[in-house]
Parts: structure tokens; C-alpha cells; sequence
């Protein structure tokens, strides 16, 4: 069974990926090329600012069960080619559901239904902005 201090961590780790998912999308909606980019360049720009507010979200969880919320951020990638950079915003979607599934778990292993219910609204999130890179991607 996870303790809240492993739970506050991993929650601390979840913020650390939300920051530099933020970071990335800024960067590679102002760097992005091509005709075919001109909408999911606008998509990034959105995807942004709601990884922002998950960040809040996360922070606020974290202050509740009684951690200090993390100031770091954790790895970004960027690109030169315009496909790689949404292969890369794919692959960090894909890291966040996966987190996210498991901060889920955590959260209902440790009876905290409304905290559980926070994470399932970002995970719901984060599988539509993975929805969004596919069909930029053509998938």
C-alpha cells in the first residue's frame, strides 16, 4: 500500500512533467512549420495552458495532503522537423496517461475519492490532447 509521503512525491513528479509539458508546447507551437501544422500550431498553443492548469491542480493536491509542490521541471524535448516535434508531444501524452492512470490508482488505494476524481479530469484531458497529436499526425 502506497503512504501519502510516496503519493505526494509522485504527485510532485506528475507537476515536474506538467511544467516542462507546458514549456514544450510553447516552444514548439512558435516553431512549428508548414501548411499543414497552421491548426494543431493554434492546438499547442491551448494544450499549453491546460497543462498549466493541471499544474495548479496538481500543486493544490499536493498542498492538501501536505507537501510543498515542486519547482522543477522535468526533461523537455524540442526538434527541429515539425513531425518530430508532435511525435514528441505524442510520446509526453503518452507518459501522462500513464501517470496519471497510476495516480489514480493511488489516490482510490488511499481513500481519497475527491483527489481521484481531480486526477480523472486531467487524464481525461490528456487522452484528448493525445486524440488531438494522432490526427495531426494522420493517425
Amino acid at each position: 500500500m502506497a503512504t501519502k509521503e510516496d503519493f505526494i512525491s509522485k504527485l510532485n513528479k506528475a507537476l515536474e512533467w506538467e511544467y516542462a509539458a507546458a514549456i514544450q508546447y510553447v516552444q514548439h507551437a512558435a516553431v512549428i512549420t508548414g501548411a499543414k501544422y497552421d491548426s494543431i500550431s493554434k492546438e499547442l498553443i491551448i494544450h499549453s495552458n491546460e497543462e498549466m492548469l493541471h499544474a495548479v491542480s496538481v500543486s493544490d493536491i499536493i498542498t492538501d495532503l501536505g507537501g510543498t509542490p515542486s519547482v522543477d521541471v522535468e526533461e523537455r524535448t524540442v526538434s527541429e522537423e515539425s513531425e518530430q516535434m508532435l511525435e514528441q508531444d505524442l510520446a509526453g501524452e503518452e507518459l501522462a496517461i500513464n501517470i496519471y492512470k497510476e495516480l489514480i490508482g493511488i489516490a482510490e488505494e488511499l481513500g481519497e475519492y475527491g483527489i481521484r476524481r481531480s486526477l480523472e479530469d486531467i487524464l481525461i484531458q490528456e487522452e484528448e490532447h493525445r486524440r488531438d497529436l494522432l490526427s495531426s499526425l494522420g493517425r
